[in-house]
């Protein structure tokens, strides 16, 4: 699975969390899914669960805790991806 596949896996299922829908609009690597995104913590448990779901992977509570922005997202994913 390429990085624009994952990008737009990983949009599809931040979409129904995020309160701020201009900041989504101009999604990049950089952008942090609680300030920019308006996202709240107990809705990025919610987004770990259909990320792990979506892509079939499991994810730790270690790698969890980083996963605070598309960069990050996509790191774990394509990590966790790579290990099976």
């Amino acid at each position: 699975m390429n990085k624009e596949a994952v990008v737009e896996q990983l949009k599809g299922i931040l979409k129904p969390f995020v309160s701020n829908k201009e900041a989504f609009e101009s999604i990049n690597e950089n952008t942090n899914f609680i300030t920019d995104l308006n996202i709240n913590s107990a809705n990025l448990v919610d987004i770990v669960l259909d990320v792990e779901e979506a892509f079939n992977i499991e994810i730790d509570n270690q790698s969890m805790e980083k996963m605070l922005n598309i960069k990050a997202a996509l790191d774990i994913i394509e990590t966790k991806l790579s290990e099976k």
